[in-house]
């Protein structure tokens, strides 16, 4: 149950984290055309999907909550080639948040900028806590 509340803490400060960056730029909070709002947006996207592995599988190993969390990221994305995402997103403000509008390739580098620092993180912190 700990574990689940730190993840669930980590998914809401990616999102407190991503809005206010967007906010703290004069961007609304879907206004992604800022290189600033756009970027740090897609990477603490990521970020929060690699914490939300851990609300759903706490014992989850960090190398695999990282790769499913890419793995998810790089699917959302491609899923946009299909235009489906930018019909939900022009009628609902949540599927615009969780699904993006148009396939953007550099995302896919941002997803993994997103993650790799917490794997990084995460990894070295189990190494410590092990040795101790």
């Amino acid at each position: 149950m700990r574990r689940r509340l730190i993840a669930l803490a980590g998914v809401g400060a990616c999102l407190g984290l991503a809005f206010g960056i967007r906010l703290l730029t004069g961007s609304d909070v879907v206004d992604s055309s800022g290189a600033l709002a756009q970027n740090s947006g897609t990477a603490l996207y990521a970020s929060m999907i690699y914490a939300g592995v851990f609300v759903l599988a706490p014992s989850s190993r960090p190398a695999v909550a990282a790769g499913l969390a890419i793995a998810f990221c790089w699917l959302i994305e491609l899923f946009q080639l299909t235009g489906i995402p930018a019909d939900l997103s022009a009628r609902s403000l949540l599927a615009r948040l969780a699904l993006g509008v148009t396939f953007d390739p550099k995302d896919l580098l941002w997803y993994a900028i997103g993650v790799l620092p917490l794997l990084a993180i995460h990894s070295a912190l189990l190494r410590l806590r092990r040795r101790s």
